[in-house]
C-alpha cells in the first residue's frame, strides 16, 4: 500500500483556487507525485455516535485523497478549544494566550481516537504512517492501543518552544509522553529539536542519546537511486514505548515549479493590474494568515516608521498586505483583526494622498499562481513572524524572482527559514524601527548586491526539494522502525465509534 499521510487540513490540486496554510501547500506536490494516500478532515462534521468513521476517497495525482467528517460533539473543543486555544499559542511562545477547558482537552483526545479508528482501514502490512502537526500529538499512541505495529512518524510544522512555554499547556506531560509512541519525530530546526530534548530531560527524566554535531547528516538514496541528504542532529530516546528517533528535516518547496508559475503569472489579469497601478512606484508585499505569530501589526508599524523617517519615499512605495482571515471565533484573533484594522487606518490616514494609499490591505486568499505573480512584481518581500516553524512564503518569494532584476527578502530572524536563507536582510520583528530601516535598505540596494543575495538563496533552495524532503523523512522513518516488534498479550478489539468505552490493551513495543 505504501505511505499514508495524516493531517488536519488537506488540499486538492486546483491551481486557480486559494490554498490556506503552508502545510497543505507543501504537502500537495509531494503527496500527488509519491502515490501516497493523504487522509484528513473533510471540513464537515457529523453525529458520530455508534457509527464507523465515514471515509470518502478520490484520486490525487498518482495517489489518493481520503477525507472524513469529524464528530460534531467534539470538533469545536478539539480545533478551536485545545489545538488552537492551548497548543498553538504555547508552541509559538505565547502561553499568556492559552485558553482551554477540561472539556476541550477531552474533545481533542476523542478526535484523535476517532482519526485512529478511521486509519485502521489503511493499516495494511506494507503501510507506513506519517502524521502531521500539533492537531495529532497523541495519534500515534492511539494507533498503538489499537494494535498497529506499523512504522509511524510525526512531523511538527510549528516551532517547538522552550520548556517554560510548553509546561503552561494543560496535560503537557501526558501529551509529550504519548508522542514517544512514534518511531520518528521530526522538527523544522535543530533549535526545536533541542527544546524537545530539553523538555524530555527536565520533565520526564529521559535523556536523548547519540547526538550528532550541528550540520551532521545522514545520507541515502531513494528507491529510484536518487541521492538524498537526511536530517541533522539525529538522536534517539528510550521510553516505555520503546525507542524513538528525533531528527531535523527543514521543509521546503518545489522551487522550479514555483519559479515557472511566477514567470507565467506575469500575464494574469490581477498581476497586470497590480503592476499598472503602481505607476512606476515600488511594491513591498506581505502574505500571511491573520495570526498573532505572524507579526503583521509590527510590520505595519515598521512601514509607518519608514514613511515617517524617510519622507522622500512617500508616494514612491506601497505596502500590499494579503491577510487571509483565520480562526475568527477565537477571542485573540478577533482582537488582532481589530488592531490591524486600526493600524492600517492610522498609517493611511497620516500619510495617504488623494491619488496614493500607502497600505493596500487585502483580507482574502489568492491562488498560488497569482501569489507567484505578486511576489515577482514586488521589490521587497516582507516576512516578519515573531515565531515560525519555517515560513514557506519566504522561500516562495525568493523562487519567484526575476534572475536579472530580483527583489530583496526582509526576513525575521525568528523564522525557521532564516537558518537557511541567511542572505536575506534579517531583522528582529519586535523592533519596528529596524523593520522600517530594513525596508529602506532593500529599496536602495544596488542591482549587483540584489543579484548576489538572490543567487546565494537560490543555491540553497535548489539543493533540495519538497519531494526529497518527503522521501528523506519516509526513508529515515523506515530505518528507525524496521526492528519494531510488538508484544501483546491478547488481540485488541476496536472500540465502538463515538465512545471510548473500555480501553484496548496497551501494546508494548520492543525496538532493538
Amino acid at each position: 500500500m505504501g505511505i499514508v499521510v495524516v493531517s488536519n487540513r488537506v488540499a486538492r490540486a486546483k491551481a486557480d483556487e486559494p490554498m490556506t496554510g503552508g502545510l497543505a501547500a507543501a504537502l500537495l506536490p509531494a503527496v500527488s507525485e509519491s502515490g501516497a494516500i493523504w487522509v484528513g478532515a473533510s471540513g464537515r462534521t457529523r453525529d458520530a455516535c455508534g457509527k464507523e468513521p465515514l471515509v470518502e476517497v478520490e484520486a490525487l495525482g498518482k495517489g489518493a485523497l481520503a477525507t472524513l467528517d469529524l464528530p460534531t460533539e467534539h470538533y469545536r473543543g478539539y480545533y478551536e478549544g485545545f489545538a488552537n486555544g492551548a497548543l498553538w499559542p504555547a508552541l509559538h511562545s505565547r502561553p499568556d494566550l492559552i485558553a482551554a477547558s477540561p472539556q476541550d482537552y477531552a474533545s481533542y483526545r476523542e478526535v484523535n481516537c476517532h482519526m485512529a479508528r478511521a486509519l485502521l482501514r489503511f493499516c495494511r502490512a506494507d503501510a507506513t504512517l506519517w502524521v502531521q502537526d500539533y492537531h495529532f500529538l497523541p495519534l500515534g499512541a492511539e494507533l498503538r492501543k489499537l494494535g498497529v505495529s506499523l512504522p509511524i512518524g510525526f512531523f511538527l510544522h510549528t516551532p517547538m518552544p522552550g520548556r517554560d512555554a510548553m509546561v503552561a499547556v494543560p496535560h503537557h506531560r501526558e501529551l509529550i509522553e504519548a508522542m514517544l509512541a512514534y518511531d520518528l519525530i521530526g522538527f523544522q530546526t535543530i533549535d526545536s529539536q533541542r527544546n524537545f530534548e530539553s523538555y524530555l530531560r527536565r520533565e520526564l527524566g529521559l535523556a536523548a542519546i547519540g547526538a550528532a554535531l550541528p550540520g551532521a547528516t545522514l545520507t541515502g538514496t531513494t528507491a529510484a537511486g536518487a541521492a538524498v541528504t537526511a536530517s541533522t542532529g539525529a538522536t534517539s530516546v528510550r521510553s516505555r514505548h520503546g525507542e524513538t528517533q528525533l531528527g531535523t528535516f527543514p521543509i521546503t518547496i518545489d522551487t522550479e515549479l514555483f519559479a515557472s508559475r511566477a514567470t507565467k503569472a506575469a500575464a494574469r489579469p490581477e498581476v497586470s493590474r497590480l503592476r499598472s497601478s503602481l505607476q512606476g512606484g515600488k511594491l513591498v508585499v506581505g502574505v500571511d494568515r491573520v495570526d498573532y505569530s505572524k507579526g503583521i501589526a509590527n510590520r505595519l508599524r515598521g512601514f509607518g516608521h519608514l514613511l515617517e523617517s524617510e519622507p522622500a519615499l512617500r508616494r514612491n512605495v506601497t505596502l500590499m498586505q494579503v491577510a487571509v482571515p483565520s480562526r475568527g471565533d477565537i477571542p485573540a484573533y478577533k482582537a488582532l483583526k481589530a488592531e490591524i484594522a486600526g493600524l492600517v487606518s492610522d498609517v493611511n490616514g497620516r500619510f495617504g494622498e488623494p491619488d496614493w494609499v500607502p497600505i493596500r490591505y487585502l483580507a482574502k486568499g489568492y491562488a498560488q499562481t497569482t501569489l507567484a505573480g505578486f511576489y515577482r512584481t514586488a521589490h521587497v518581500g516582507l516576512v516578519t513572524p515573531f515565531a515560525d516553524g519555517m515560513n514557506l512564503v519566504a522561500k516562495e518569494y525568493v523562487a519567484a524572482q526575476n534572475p536579472f532584476d530580483p527583489g530583496v527578502l526582509v526576513l525575521s530572524e525568528f523564522a525557521g527559514a532564516a537558518r537557511e536563507l541567511d542572505a536575506a536582510l534579517l531583522v528582529n520583528p519586535h523592533d519596528t524601527a529596524a523593520i522600517g530601516a530594513a525596508i529602506g535598505t532593500a529599496l536602495r540596494m544596488s542591482l549587483e548586491e540584489r543579484i548576489a543575495r538572490w543567487q546565494a538563496m537560490m543555491k540553497v533552495l535548489r539543493a533540495t526539494s519538497v519531494q526529497l524532503w518527503f522521501a528523506d523523512f519516509v526513508r529515515t522513518l523506515d530505518d528507525s522502525a524496521y526492528m519494531a516488534l510488538p508484544v501483546v498479550s491478547q488481540v485488541p478489539t476496536v472500540p465502538a465509534v463515538g465512545s471510548r468505552g473500555a480501553e484496548a490493551p496497551v501494546v508494548r513495543f520492543e525496538r532493538h
